[in-house]
């Protein structure tokens, strides 16, 4: 274990995710989301592929035992990505990437629905410190504000973030369940693999022809999507969970520079104290999974003849 490297790597793609975040987003205007899912999806499959070819993984490392496992993981990651990508039309960055911090909170509710896992009163409370941060966040978007009626293409965008952040959280439930059979490699290409088929679903809801600095633009986020995957991948390879698990939340101040120096998005003050909320909320989760890993793990050295 190598905990240093292991948190370099997760900064590293904590930063790389939000520039490619920025590239969607500078190409929303015109490029459709689905359009958007293709590129990123596709163009990360290369970046993959040389990655385990270089471990000795290829192509061993992708065989599968619960093939429909990965279906589900890759219908709701799909879909997760392109409501987030969507959402990048209307809402500035760092407001995205907030509302964005919703879906570890509800893996914890859809954990104790779909896996059984038992929640107790920390985690709920910790939950429900993270639905107020996240009310506060979309509450100008949502309700009438001092200057009129809130935008209706921001009430959509907040609408289609959030809705992402379930599908995220229902990804997450899936690669739960993927784990206990199933290899990371396996689980990582074949998510690139059926989000770039599904993404063709959306053909006939109005792709374009990108302009030449749109589809550089986008094969550039494709690329850096693969490597960001690679850098998650191997921060958890270098450095317990519970350790690296916290820095996901740099990606708000990496938001917060790319949002106001290239988009110029100036933060609201509701925004930021939401976001802080569903932060806190998080690390409050993320320690206690620590805790609560470290008792099992005592459990079943104490059972250990």
């Amino acid at each position: 274990m190598r905990p240093l490297r292991g948190i370099a790597c997760k900064l590293a793609s904590v930063l790389v995710f939000i520039t490619m975040s920025a590239l969607i987003k500078s190409t929303a205007d015109h490029v459709p989301a689905g359009e958007a899912v293709f590129f990123r999806s596709l163009f990360a499959i290369p970046v993959i592929t040389v990655w385990l070819m270089a471990r000795g993984e290829w192509p061993d490392g992708l065989r599968v035992q619960n093939p429909m496992g990965h279906v589900w993981r890759g219908v709701a990651g799909t879909c997760a990505m392109g409501l987030a990508f969507s959402g990048l039309a209307y809402l500035p960055l760092p407001e995205v990437t907030a509302i964005g911090y919703t879906g570890p909170l509800l893996t914890v509710v859809f954990a104790a629905m779909f896996l059984g896992e038992e929640v107790r009163l920390f985690r709920i409370s910790a939950v429900a410190l993270g639905v107020v941060g996240v009310m506060i966040v979309l509450w100008p978007r949502l309700t009438v504000t001092q200057s009129g009626m809130a935008s209706h293409a921001e009430a959509l965008g907040a609408v289609l973030v959030l809705s992402g952040a379930v599908f995220s959280a229902l990804a997450q439930v899936f690669v739960r369940k993927l784990v206990a059979t199933e290899k990371t490699p396996a689980i990582v290409f074949w998510f690139s693999l059926t989000s770039t088929m599904l993404s063709l679903v959306t053909v006939p809801f109005g792709w374009v022809i990108p302009v030449a600095h749109e589809a550089a633009t986008l094969v550039l986020a494709g690329l850096l999507g693969g490597i960001g995957q690679i850098l998650l991948t191997s921060s958890y390879r270098e450095a317990d969970a519970s350790l690296i698990a916290p820095f996901e939340y740099a990606s708000m101040l990496f938001a917060l520079a790319i949002g106001y120096t290239v988009f110029g998005e100036v933060p609201t003050l509701s925004m930021l104290s939401g976001a802080s909320l569903i932060i806190i909320a998080g690390i409050l989760i993320i320690l206690r999974e620590r805790r609560l890993g470290l008792e099992r793990a005592r459990q079943r050295k104490a059972m250990t003849p």
